[in-house]
Formats: structure tokens, sequence, C-alpha cells
């Protein structure tokens, strides 16, 4: 038999306040804490080449604008608010 594909290669980050993104980190999550828009910039740009899925809160997504969809970008998931 053989085994499944994994759904995901590569790392999981999550980014944006803490108080919404810290339990993450029990998931095994690289969490980024970012409480302004400049640090939720700066958290983007430092992604790892290998970052396939990055967790956001609603303001670290606002604050991105169309710089998490470009061609390219890793698969996003924004945390409702």
């Amino acid at each position: 038999m053989n085994a499944p594909a994994p759904l995901l290669d590569g790392g999981v980050v999550a980014i944006g306040d803490r108080r919404l993104v810290g339990a993450y980190a029990l998931a095994g999550v690289d969490v980024r804490h970012a409480p302004d828009p400049g640090a939720v910039r700066l958290a983007w740009e430092a992604l790892a080449r290998d970052v396939a899925l990055v967790v956001l809160t609603a303001d670290a997504a606002a604050a991105l604008g169309g710089e998490a969809d470009r061609v390219g970008a890793p698969v996003t998931a924004v945390i409702p608010t």
C-alpha cells in the first residue's frame, strides 16, 4: 500500500497579534508576533522559501494588502474575527 501524498510540503507560520496567533504554537506552528503593520510586513518579508502556509489575523492580512496574493506567495488563511 502506498502512503498518501502530503497535503502540505513546507512549514506553517502564523503572523499577527499574539493574543490571536499565540496558541498556534501548541500545534507546532512558527508564530511571529506582529503588533503593527510594519512588523507584519517585516515578518512577511522574512519568511523562509519553504513556508507553504501562512495564517494571518485580519489586521495582518489588511497590512499586507495584495502582497499575499502575488504569484509564488505561500498559501494564506485569514483568521475570522
